[in-house]
């Protein structure tokens, strides 16, 4: 009896404890939880003793029936549940109204940066009027850049001002070259001239051109310098400075790849007979998105290969019978197709009179490049082994260095195409990421919009945000099957997953593709985050690439494969073909951009091997 007794106050004390504690909101979740699951085991046991009773006979599960003497146990009744399963959809709700709240902040913060890729301010503040927010406390856009104020930064250092030798070159990096201290400083003008004399390189072989001599091609910043140099003399109209005039190859046949590359070739026959070369229509950039004098020209997508002075001599002297007949101009005619496409690589930066002036702090040995290919890393690798050697180094270590020069500033055009890529694929997750850091609930707080000089011009030379690491691949099928072995997507895929075995932290990809059938199967890869630009694909293979092009418009069929090309230039790791053009620009464009140790994996070795 007295055993009784005690146990039956032991049981008032601790329902008494259970009472009490059972009023703090944290407990009551925890209780919530556990009855839910109690509940959900109860029913599963329940079901599970019927069939064991009905397949075994002598094992049954009575042990966990509601008949015990236990006070929490004895909760777990059909209303018991009812009741708790009521609490536990009220705090659920309350969960997924935080969810919503915060997809709902999301979308608007995506929204409202969507405004400023608006083509005007005036539409930009329509377009946050509408959303309710003011430019004041919206927060800064990671993944965007300010590509007016890129664009005029890369005008200034790619032309001389007034008598200056150079450029305004620097070892500052981007903005750092207009702070005002150092504008108005003349000490530093003078330290900043003597460095360029001295031989500085120009910023895109300082600040895009990154990592340590070992992670480029050899001889890269030298080579961009002279280029430079050579494309852009102190006087056009000196009677020693010759040129090259060409159009860009415009046959059907021709891929924007192709198209690259025989102007690459051109460039090399300039440097080598001492000619600046002078492109002139560019049928890709026929078309409405290119205005004024940049339609019809590479100028629209990125800086013009010379200057404009030498652009307007070129085509003065083009009029003349005299110069054309003496050589001073020359055109693409004047050469055949093998010597364009397969001609001797320059070994050296060939000068004129007029800009041996403005190097005569320079030895001239300082211009001979000499056979920098012979020294290539082998980091390309093909069915498992790396390339050491193969019969066209010389091709593609000079392919690269052309491509980097020709595309060395994007024009304020393609950094907006860039920006719209960048924003429809990464928008929403930058979003996110913005608003987990900011304080309060956002755009209901105020948000400092107050910029510093470290903002204005140390911050802002960052690269664009894109999810890190990243793994840019191109694949390339459809009618290339005519010129190369073509690889299924699996394929790539594997040599995806090659990389990340050693880079675990690797999830995301950059998908480039004119087939809609790889964009279906990349779906099918639910560990990978794989990001691609929205255009209408190629739905059956047996259609050509100029049909495929053809259907989508010459704006539509240029602009996204330049994104492309530039994202996967700046992605952390690349898988392609080398058998295809455009991957073997690409290859050419990351090993002159600090990508040489990222290695590359290529699906197949059709060429030059």
């Amino acid at each position: 009896m007295e055993a009784s007794t005690n146990q039956k106050s032991l049981e008032r004390v601790v329902s008494q404890k259970a009472v009490q504690m059972g009023t703090s909101f944290p407990c009551q979740i925890c209780v919530v939880g556990f009855l839910c699951g109690v509940c959900l085991t109860s029913l599963f046991l329940a079901a599970l003793t019927s069939f064991a009773s009905f397949q075994i006979g002598r094992l049954s599960f009575s042990t966990f029936s509601s008949n015990s003497t236990s006070p929490t146990i004895n909760m777990v009744t059909t209303a018991g549940c009812d009741f708790k399963l009521d609490e536990t959809d009220k705090l659920l709700d309350v969960m997924n109204g935080r969810e919503r709240n915060s997809d709902e902040r999301v979308s608007l913060l995506y929204s409202a940066w969507s405004a400023l890729l608006t083509k005007s301010s005036t539409g930009e503040i329509e377009e946050l009027q509408k959303l309710g927010i003011n430019r004041s406390n919206l927060p800064n856009a990671p993944h965007l850049e300010n590509c007016k104020m890129k664009a005029k930064l890369y005008e200034r250092q790619d032309k001389r001002t007034g008598n200056e030798s150079f450029p305004p070159w620097t070892t500052w990096k981007g903005f750092l070259d207009t702070f005002p201290a150092s504008a108005n400083n003349d000490h530093v003008k003078y330290s900043r001239h003597q460095a360029a004399s001295d031989g500085a390189y120009p910023p895109w072989a300082v600040s895009q051109i990154a990592g340590s001599d070992e992670e480029n091609y050899p001889l890269t910043r030298k080579v961009q310098r002279d280029i430079w140099m050579h494309q852009h003399p102190l006087n056009c109209w000196d009677p020693d400075v010759k040129f090259l005039v060409a159009d860009w190859e415009r046959l059907p046949g021709f891929g924007i790849g192709a198209q690259i590359a025989g102007m690459c070739g051109l460039l090399a026959i300039a440097i080598s007979e001492g000619r600046v070369l002078v492109a002139n229509y560019y049928n890709r950039a026929d078309h409405e998105g290119c205005k004024g004098s940049s339609q019809s020209r590479w100028s629209c997508y990125f800086f013009p290969e010379t200057s404009r002075e030498c652009r307007n001599r070129a085509f003065e002297l083009m009029k003349s019978e005299e110069a054309l007949s003496k050589g001073i101009v020359t055109t693409k005619e004047n050469y055949t197709s093998k010597h364009i496409w397969a001609g001797p690589t320059p070994r050296q930066a060939l000068v004129t009179a007029t800009t041996y002036i403005y190097l005569s702090s320079f030895h001239t040995e300082n211009l001979v490049w000499g056979e920098p290919w012979n020294y290539l890393q082998p980091t390309t690798e093909i069915n498992g082994s790396l390339v050491a050697s193969h019969r066209k180094m010389d091709r593609r270590w000079w392919r690269a260095q052309a491509v980097r020069y020709l595309m060395r500033f994007p024009t304020e055009y393609t950094c907006n195409l860039l920006n719209g890529a960048r924003h429809d694929a990464f928008g929403k997750l930058a979003a996110k990421m913005v608003l987990d850091s900011l304080p309060g609930d956002w755009p209901k707080n105020i948000i400092n919009k107050q910029r510093s000089d470290i903002d204005e011009f140390v911050w802002s030379n960052h690269k664009p945000w894109v999810p890190r690491p990243l793994l840019s691949m191109h694949v390339r099928m459809g009618d290339k099957a005519c010129e190369m072995k073509v690889v299924e997507f699996e394929e790539y895929m594997k040599l995806a997953g090659r990389i990340r075995n050693h880079f675990p932290n690797l999830d995301s990809i950059w998908l480039s593709t004119e087939m809609q059938e790889v964009i279906n199967k990349s779906r099918e890869y639910s560990h990978w985050k794989v990001y691609y630009t929205e255009v209408r694909r190629q739905v059956r293979s047996n259609m050509s690439m100029a049909e495929y092009e053809g259907s989508l418009g010459r704006e539509k069929s240029t602009n996204y494969p330049m994104v492309n090309f530039l994202m996967a230039a700046e992605s952390d790791f690349f898988v392609g073909a080398l058998g295809s053009t455009w991957c073997f620009l690409i290859d050419g464009m990351r090993n002159t951009g600090g990508k040489v140790m990222s290695g590359y994996l290529s699906v197949n070795k059709d060429r030059f091997w």
